[in-house]
């Protein structure tokens, strides 16, 4: 391409990007559009139908694919649930909404201090203040003192339970000890002993849609799904009867998950309210390698690793988003995003006004208008456990590079005496070029340590700033 054919397609992009922004800033300042963002829990990378899995049954999620944008390169903000999270309603990185790592259960946190500080500015806080009727529908899992639950966080209702896992009939944590129940309505404890928790959601969802006309709706439906305990319906376990376990169990739970998106998909329709409604999806992170989860059941493709890990196959997660008429339909963008993105995104979409002090993700409207290969290479950061880089994992990547410090591998297949990895010594800064190694198997540090040295420069620059 020459340099006057690049810089027209340049300027086209800019313009179509500036029409899209000015269109819509139009339209919905005259009818502000309802937004329901989709959270999936322990979701691999591929495993959705329209992301490859053949084995898998999910029409309503490839449905959804088909009215709006699939993205190929989209990261969720961390590698583990109570961080991707903080990130996702915040727009900024877990460390710079200041939360490291998972809130730990009230029992092991005395003053309960963990969980997302209450002065951070949710997309629940920033839309409500737009004139939207906000709810949390799932799993929060970012805090529980009075002052870090959901309706204290922007939420004007909750549904759903306050920590990382319940089993899906009883609604107690599910976990070792103690055996707690935990289903909440706002603040109150409520019992519905052995309805199906999916169910239940989506009963409450249905609610709100049929209530809330006067008022455009935000619902963050954090479904806790398909994290463990897999508890699929036998309709699909008997569908994936022949699939060896733990798949079988996993792909039953992913497909329970999707038949239930389609259920609500299908009330917004009954509505009349589909077109004038954003939906989002994405999984918080990889997919689960843990005992509770039978050692796995979900799919990273070619990608290395999986929940906890920041190899592709921990933070690379299925992502879509749609409106009808608003943004492109049926299209695949490979552009670099992030679950940190949804925030401005949603700004813009709805015109709600926010600070931008902090903020480290992306309207990602230009994005989609414009040609990726001619996007500036993003720069994204990862870092959970702490904010300090000596003991904690973290990861940098720029363009086709990617550098990731003290990394860690869960899959319990991975022998490292077969790769003489460590992780430790020459291992411990591991660096990656994506399009030559998209299975993160050859630590390229040694061949280039001006690259090491340019994205180590980039990480310690920005944890700086992030850094409380």
């Amino acid at each position: 391409m020459n340099v006057n054919r690049k810089l027209n397609k340049i300027i086209l992009a800019g313009l179509a990007a500036l029409a899209l922004s000015v269109h819509s800033a139009a339209v919905y300042a005259q009818s502000p559009p309802n937004v329901l963002v989709i959270l999936a829990d322990d979701l691999g990378s591929l495993d959705l139908n329209c992301y490859g899995s053949a084995d898998l049954a999910t029409p309503n999620l490839d449905r959804l694919a088909g009215m709006g944008v699939r993205f190929t390169q989209f990261y969720a903000a961390a590698p583990v649930c109570s961080p991707s999270r903080a990130a996702l309603l915040t727009g900024k990185s877990n460390l710079g909404a200041g939360l490291p790592g998972n809130v730990p259960i009230p029992e092991n946190d005395p003053g309960m201090k963990g969980g997302l500080p209450s002065s951070e500015v949710t997309i629940a806080e920033m839309l409500r203040d737009k004139g939207y009727y906000t709810a949390l529908i799932g799993k929060w899992h970012l805090g529980h003192a009075s002052g870090k639950l959901p309706n204290a966080q922007g939420f004007d209702y909750f549904f759903g339970h306050q920590r990382g896992c319940i089993d899906n009939y009883s609604h107690f944590f599910f976990w070792s000890g103690p055996n707690k129940h935990d289903l909440y309505q706002n603040d109150r404890e409520v019992y519905r002993p052995g309805a199906y928790f999916p169910d239940l959601m989506v009963d409450e969802i249905g609610t709100i849609i049929d209530r809330e006309q006067e008022r455009p709706f935000f619902i963050y439906w954090a479904a806790n799904v398909p994290h463990y305990p897999y508890q699929g319906t036998p309709k699909w376990l008997e569908y994936y009867k022949d699939l060896e376990s733990p798949r079988r169990e996993y792909a039953a739970f992913v497909s329970t998950l999707d038949e239930r998106i389609g259920e609500v998909m299908r009330k917004l329709e009954q509505k009349g309210l589909l077109k004038n409604t954003v939906i989002i999806f994405q999984s918080d992170h990889g997919h689960s390698f843990e005992e509770r989860a039978f050692w796995g059941g979900g799919n990273a493709g070619p990608y290395r690793g999986g929940k906890f890990s920041m190899f592709e196959g921990g933070i690379r997660v299925p992502a879509i988003i749609s409106y009808p008429g608003k943004i492109p339909a049926g299209k695949v963008s490979n552009i670099v995003a992030s679950g940190m993105d949804w925030f401005p995104t949603i700004a813009a979409i709805t015109g709600a006004a926010y600070n931008s002090k902090g903020i480290e993700g992306i309207n990602l409207l230009p994005l989609i208008a414009e040609d990726a290969a001619d996007a500036t290479p993003r720069e994204l950061h990862w870092q959970t456990g702490s904010y300090d880089d000596a003991t904690s994992s973290w990861a940098v990547r720029k363009g086709d590079w990617k550098l990731l410090g003290n990394p860690h591998d869960p899959d319990p297949d991975w022998k490292k005496e077969e790769t003489g990895e460590d992780f430790k010594g020459k291992d411990r800064l591991f660096l990656v070029h994506l399009p030559s190694d998209i299975a993160e198997q050859e630590n390229r540090a040694g061949d280039n340590p001006e690259k090491v040295r340019e994205l180590l420069k980039l990480h310690e620059g920005w944890l700086n700033k992030v850094k409380r």
